[in-house]
Order: C-alpha cells, then sequence, then structure tokens
C-alpha cells in the first residue's frame, strides 16, 4: 500500500518545541521527493509549502519558517521528519506530509495531516 501518514501534532506554547514525523510506505525515494505543507485555519487561506527535501537532497523552507524549522528524512527508516523549535501562534494548522513526483513536479500522495495548535 502507497501511504503517507502524519504523527506529533498537538497542542503547545509559544517558543516551545515539536517534532512531527511521517511514516511512508511504497514510495519510491529514487522518483519521489518528499516534503511537508500546512493550511492554517480560515477561510480563504492556502495550504503552504513548509519545507521540501529534493531528490538530490537540496532542502527548501517557506520563508515563515526558515531558521526555526528542520526537515529530515531518514530513508532505511521510511521516515520524515518535521524538527519545529520557537513555534509562534501563526504556526497553527494542519500539517501534511506529501510525495511529489520526480518527473512530474505533482505532489501526488498526501496524508490526512496532524493538528499543531500554538498557543500564546
Amino acid at each position: 500500500e502507497v501511504r503517507v501518514k502524519e504523527s506529533g501534532g498537538g497542542l503547545v506554547h509559544s517558543g516551545d518545541s515539536r517534532t512531527l514525523s511521517c511514516t511512508i510506505s511504497g514510495v519510491d525515494f529514487e522518483n519521489a521527493a518528499m516534503g511537508w505543507f500546512r493550511h492554517h485555519p480560515g477561510p480563504g487561506r492556502e495550504r503552504e509549502l513548509v519545507s521540501h527535501i529534493l531528490t538530490n537532497g537540496a532542502v527548501i523552507y517557506g520563508d515563515s519558517v526558515k531558521g526555526r524549522f528542520t526537515i529530515s528524512q531518514d530513508d532505511d527508516k521510511n521516515m520524515l521528519y518535521l524538527q519545529m523549535n520557537n513555534l509562534k501562534t501563526e504556526d497553527t494548522a494542519v500539517y501534511y506530509c506529501a510525495a511529489e513526483d520526480y518527473y512530474s513536479g505533482s505532489w501526488w500522495l498526501w496524508g490526512q495531516g496532524t493538528q499543531v495548535t500554538v498557543s500564546s
């Protein structure tokens, strides 16, 4: 079965740290890149790219999380992580793990998401 499943969300306070995990099944890492997205609450808010590991190992971060979040991937364990430090209330969102097809560039596999709520 091809799937990804996020875990690790919860309620935290501003300034806290939290690590999200994504269990990956059935994805060929030779042809896929992994990443984290988030969807903030409220009408009209679009899904935002948080971080992305390219197939060549390069890492991309969204401007709002640079210097605070760190993405990592363990291919042997089929896991993707997002270490989040110095959390802010604006980081409150549902966080999604996703896989990108190397050839088409489309994000084709999504998890159910995990809620992170940051209180002040």
